[in-house]
C-alpha cells in the first residue's frame, strides 16, 4: 500500500485567493504586498517544493531584505537559487533596472546643479547599484544649468580611466563653460586615492588651456559624497 507524505508542501493554489499576490494586489493595490510577493507576481511561478512567495522570501532574506542589495544582483547570481532559472533571474534583473531608471527620471527633472550635493542627488540613481568604477562629467552652461551628461568611461573595483580631451570634445559641442566629474567608489570609502589626485589635476590643466572650467570633482558611495571643491582641493 502506498502511504500518503505527512505533509505536502503548500503551492499558490492551496493559499485562499486572499492570499494569493495577484488576488491581493488587485483587491487591496500594490502597497498591500510585501517584496517576496511583488516579485513572485514578476517571477510568476515557484517550484514544486516552493511557492514564488516562499522563494522570493528566501532570495531577499540572503539579501538582508533590501532591495539595494538585490538591485546589485545579476543574473548568474540569481540563477544560483534553485527554482530560479535563466528567464525568472532576467525579469528580476529588469525590474530592478526600471527602478533605477524611474529615479534617473526624477533626478533628470533637476535642471540647475548648485552645490555637490545636487550633483550628487542628480548622478546618484545612475551608479548607485554599481559594483565598479564609472566615471561621469556633467556639462554646464554659466547659469549651472545642465546641458549634458555625459559617460565617460567605465573601469574594475578600484579605478577607471578618463581622457580629458573627451570631456573638452562634448563641452566644445554643447556649448558648455564649465563641468563637474564625477566618479563612484564601490568600496563605500570617500578618500580620494593618489590617482584620484592626479585626475582631478590633469582635468583641470586640460579644461584651463579650454576655458572650460573644473568647478568640482565629486566621489560618490552608495549613501554619501566627497567633494573637492567643498574641501578646498580644487
Amino acid at each position: 500500500m502506498v502511504m500518503e507524505p505527512a505533509y505536502k508542501h503548500q503551492t499558490i493554489k492551496d493559499m485562499s485567493e486572499k492570499e494569493r499576490p495577484r488576488e491581493k494586489l488587485l483587491a487591496s493595490g500594490a502597497e498591500a504586498l510585501s517584496v517576496p510577493e511583488l516579485l513572485a507576481i514578476i517571477i510568476g511561478g515557484g517550484t514544486t517544493n516552493k511557492t514564488a512567495v516562499e522563494l522570493m522570501r528566501e532570495l531577499m532574506r540572503d539579501c538582508d531584505d533590501k532591495l539595494m542589495v538585490l538591485s546589485k544582483m545579476s543574473v548568474e547570481q540569481l540563477m544560483c537559487y534553485k527554482g530560479i532559472g535563466e528567464a525568472k533571474a532576467v525579469s528580476i534583473v529588469a525590474a530592478a533596472e526600471i527602478g533605477r531608471r524611474r529615479l534617473s527620471e526624477r533626478a533628470d527633472s533637476l535642471a540647475q546643479i548648485k552645490d555637490a550635493r545636487s550633483a550628487y542627488e542628480y548622478i546618484h540613481p545612475r551608479i548607485q547599484d554599481l559594483s565598479h568604477e564609472e566615471s561621469w562629467a556633467i556639462l554646464l552652461n554659466n547659469d549651472a544649468r545642465i546641458l549634458k551628461c555625459v559617460h565617460l568611461s567605465r573601469g574594475g573595483l578600484t579605478e577607471t580611466a578618463v581622457d580629458p580631451r573627451v570631456i573638452m570634445r562634448h563641452a566644445v559641442v554643447c556649448g558648455a563653460t564649465c563641468f563637474i566629474l564625477i566618479h563612484n567608489h564601490p568600496s563605500g570609502s570617500l578618500r580620494p586615492s593618489n590617482a584620484d589626485n592626479q585626475l582631478t589635476n590633469r582635468v583641470k590643466e586640460v579644461g584651463q588651456v579650454m576655458s572650460v572650467r573644473l568647478i568640482d570633482h565629486v566621489i560618490v558611495t552608495d549613501g554619501d559624497y566627497y567633494s573637492y571643491a567643498e574641501n578646498g582641493k580644487l
